[in-house]
């Protein structure tokens, strides 16, 4: 099986390659070769530059699969098409579960939920909450009408493990090794729907395989566990005990990690995997991925996170509670 992984070396990407390796795949990357270009010494490079439509290195080669795991923009992926034509055999486009409507979703929908009407923009300047989502689902589009049948769509939702280059689980993971008092911007029985990301990884690689086409869902269990639950695992996992104290929602532009204040946000994080599950998608328990996130953390030497509370600004609010 010959796969080429357009964005290779960078959390997702990184993770489809390795369990692409695992069962033997010839392996081809695609990249600006410039994120951990250390990584997979033993399997061939071809150097360009989505962003500025440079794929003159896939002018020559043929492979089973593509899968696009850095198109963003629908010109990118109308590039990459035009670039790989019939060279290809099936092309799998990472999408997001932001495809979808927000307003009146229940818990437990899959994918047959109406998507978000497709934008079509042009520069990341433009990709906001608002057309993310939307811009993912016009490259869908794209997809499906030039490869029909031997196009496959995964919609991940909340992605966690090693190398996570955001701060969702990571910040949990990191606080509750602390312990003690913890401050919580939300309710402590907010669902919360993580996908390990090698698990996402395997079932890429399963379509691939099973030469799947449709859409699937790449999201945690049909019963998610709760935010509370998280920090509680978390803190068992790392030896330590913690006491979840709530403390009012900070700013919406914060983005604190995994917490979602509004209440009609949360069926966001109940969708259903069952389709998934069937092709191939596991589960790891929350727990081996909270485990693997506190060592791979510990390892890199913790370097500040971009989001969540200092331990100073959680000490000032705590101290009034």
């Amino acid at each position: 099986m010959r796969i080429l992984i357009l964005g290779g070396t960078s959390f997702v990407g990184r993770a489809i390659a390795e369990d692409a390796l695992r069962t033997g795949a010839e392996v081809t990357l695609f990249g600006r070769g410039r994120t951990n270009p250390e990584l997979f010494p033993q399997l061939s490079r071809r150097i360009g530059d989505r962003d500025t439509g440079d794929y003159r290195a896939l002018a020559e080669g043929s492979w089973d699969a593509v899968v696009d795991v850095s198109g963003y923009l629908p010109h990118q992926v109308g590039e990459a098409m035009d670039a790989l034509g019939d060279r290809v055999g099936r092309y799998l486009f990472i999408s997001s579960h932001a495809v979808y409507v927000r307003e009146g979703l229940a818990p437990g929908s899959d994918e047959t939920t109406p998507r978000r009407s497709p934008v079509r923009v042009r520069t990341f300047e433009e990709l906001d909450d608002d057309t993310y989502g939307r811009a993912k689902a016009a490259c869908e589009d794209d997809v499906l009408a030039r490869y029909g049948d031997r196009a496959t769509i995964v919609r991940p939702g909340k992605v966690a493990g090693p190398h996570d280059p955001q701060d969702g689980l990571t910040y949990w993971v990191r606080r509750a090794a602390r312990g003690g008092r913890v401050a919580l911007p939300g309710r402590p029985e907010q669902p919360v729907q993580l996908v390990d990301s090698r698990d996402l990884a395997r079932l890429v690689v399963q379509l691939i395989a099973d030469d799947r086409p449709g859409a699937f869902h790449a999201v945690g269990p049909a019963e998610p566990t709760t935010l509370g639950e998280l920090i509680t695992t978390c803190a068992r996992v790392a030896g330590s005990e913690v006491e979840i104290v709530p403390v009012p929602p900070v700013a919406r532009e914060l983005l604190f990690p995994l917490v979602r204040a509004e209440r009609e946000q949360w069926p966001m994080q109940q969708r259903n995997p069952a389709k998934a599950r069937a092709a191939g998608l596991p589960a790891t328990p929350l727990a081996v991925t909270a485990a693997d996130v506190l060592a791979w953390d510990r390892e890199r030497g913790e370097p500040p996170l971009e989001r969540g509370f200092t331990p100073e600004q959680e000490a000032a609010l705590l101290a009034g509670i």
